[in-house]
């Protein structure tokens, strides 16, 4: 009987809950032994920004060693990017873990703490510029690798980076086994999922939204490189 492996996903407020659940669900279906946490500073709920609640199940004090952390992402990743806390416990996890990912904004957290200084990298089309701040190589790409790194893009692109990251550990078939299970096999009504094939107007909508968030987001990462020398 293998050993189980154990995956720690961040829960934060107004996290992305397609960023947490997309991933999580591949790998609580994966069909061998396993530990999937939730982890924040203590363990009251918190809300994703859609009002879905989720519970904590282990603290960052008493989380043990991962083979895979990641970070989703979500409006609430500008306050994580300022949180010490949650800096130091993936610097710490980083250490050992056998990867480090994370999901659509996420990655930007992962920057923040340090972990993606000559990296590629990538996050959600509004953001993935916003990566060279922190000494990354912002990358297009639904899933990026570069080592132990492993982050993905925007939103659904979780769930592709589960399966990758599946097929890491277990073989491609047991990755293939969980998309079967979940039947995952997209065929979106439009062409819309990239700024290049939406229409010019939903693209300049979905960027009008964001600016505010965009805006403190860029501030921070401008200054990320000399408050935190190589």
């Amino acid at each position: 009987m293998p050993a189980p492996l154990s995956f720690g996903f961040l829960v934060f407020p107004d996290i992305q809950q397609l960023d947490l659940t997309g991933p999580y669900e591949i790998a609580s279906v994966l069909d061998r032994p396993k530990e999937v946490h939730l982890l924040w500073h203590d363990l009251r709920p918190v809300r994703s920004t859609t009002g879905l609640a989720f519970t904590p199940t282990r603290t960052f004090a008493d989380c043990p060693p991962l083979d895979v952390v990641c970070v989703p992402g979500g409006i609430g990743v500008n306050a994580l990017l300022r949180d010490e806390a949650v800096l130091a416990f993936l610097r710490a996890q980083a250490r050992s873990a056998r990867y480090v990912t994370s999901v659509c904004t996420g990655s930007l957290v992962l920057g923040a703490a340090g972990l993606l200084r000559g990296k590629r990298a990538t996050s959600h089309w509004l953001a993935r510029d916003l990566l060279a701040g922190f000494g990354a190589v912002p990358t297009q790409g639904r899933v990026v690798r570069d080592g132990k790194i492993i982050t993905a893009g925007g939103v659904t692109a979780g769930i592709d980076f589960a399966l990758t990251i599946i097929a890491e550990l277990c073989g491609d078939e047991a990755a293939q086994a969980c998309q079967l299970q979940l039947e995952y096999a997209p065929a979106p009504p439009f062409d819309a999922g990239t700024p290049e094939t939406a229409p010019k107007g939903v693209v300049a909508k979905l960027k009008a939204g964001g600016a505010a968030v965009r805006e403190q987001r860029s501030a921070f990462a401008s200054g990320w490189a000399a408050r935190n020398p190589a």
